[in-house]
């Protein structure tokens, strides 16, 4: 028994929307990374993909040293918010990372809608 053709094309198309979808995923999940450092603290981060060129949104808020083409130290200064963009070879941007820079002895805070304090 052989597939028809129309079976075909559907798997096909089945298969290249998963393909962009799993893509998609991937871009979001770079975008919606944040990373919180404490001043005094620095931190390596490392990148699954090769990287050439990385921009700092702010300077002031964290110094960015490379180690290698997949990953950076992060050395919080003041603090603030930032974001680090990582750029690859073919002047891609292969992730947008939010850097949060706390005080040193800052207490993070959480607060989600509809819960009051007893």
């Amino acid at each position: 028994m052989t597939a028809k053709p129309g079976a075909r094309v559907f798997a096909l198309a089945f298969l290249l929307a998963l393909a962009v979808l799993a893509a998609a995923s991937s871009a979001t999940w770079a975008e919606d990374r944040t990373i919180t450092l404490r001043l005094g603290a620095g931190s390596a981060l490392a990148l699954e993909r090769p990287f050439k060129t990385v921009l700092v949104g702010d300077p002031n808020v964290v110094n960015v040293r490379t180690r290698s083409d997949r990953s950076v130290v992060l050395e919080p200064l003041n603090p603030g918010a930032t974001n680090l963009v990582f750029i690859d070879e073919a002047s891609i941007a292969i992730a947008n990372i939010r850097i949060l820079v706390q005080g040193a002895g800052a207490v993070p805070i959480s607060y989600r809608a509809g819960f009051a304090d007893e």
